[in-house]
């Protein structure tokens, strides 16, 4: 995914009139503007990678994430329905998730291994793992398997 693929999106979507995805990309598309102007300075469009625009997708999912929740708990079920809606937009530009069963594959090795240092563990697991699982759920599997 590059930030020329999200322009073009950008620009199909405006052509459809689907306000809800225009403004999600107009979002994500300033968002990693933001990042990479923090990180690299003006030469932004021709210095970020595709990492970066990972990085920046992977953060709005899990703004998503927590103002799902906490319009849920507020009683607020038309923003969480927006909010809703955002996420699963984003969450097509990710790449895909591994499943359960196959983190529990890449992560037996590692737990089986008898390093203590949970901090390691996860350097491992995270290199193994690259972006296709979320973190917290590898460490909520990692930590599951070493109490066994």
């Amino acid at each position: 995914m590059t930030l020329n693929d999200l322009k073009i999106d950008l620009n199909a979507s405006l052509k459809k009139g689907d306000t809800v995805r225009v403004a999600t990309l107009r979002f994500l598309l300033a968002a990693i503007q933001n990042a990479g102007i923090a990180k690299y300075g003006k030469e932004v469009d021709t210095k970020i990678t595709e990492e970066d625009i990972l990085d920046c997708i992977k953060k709005q999912v899990k703004t998503h994430k927590e103002s799902i929740e906490a319009f849920t708990a507020a009683n607020r079920p038309e923003l969480s329905s927006k909010e809703r809606d955002e996420l699963t937009i984003l969450e097509k530009f990710l790449p895909d998730q591994m499943t359960d069963e196959e983190l529990v594959v890449l992560l037996k090795p590692i737990a089986a291994g008898g390093e203590t240092n949970f901090g390691l563990l996860m350097k491992q697991a995270m290199a193994i793992v690259k972006r296709k699982a979320d973190g917290g759920r590898v460490a909520a599997m990692l930590k599951n398997m070493l109490s066994e």
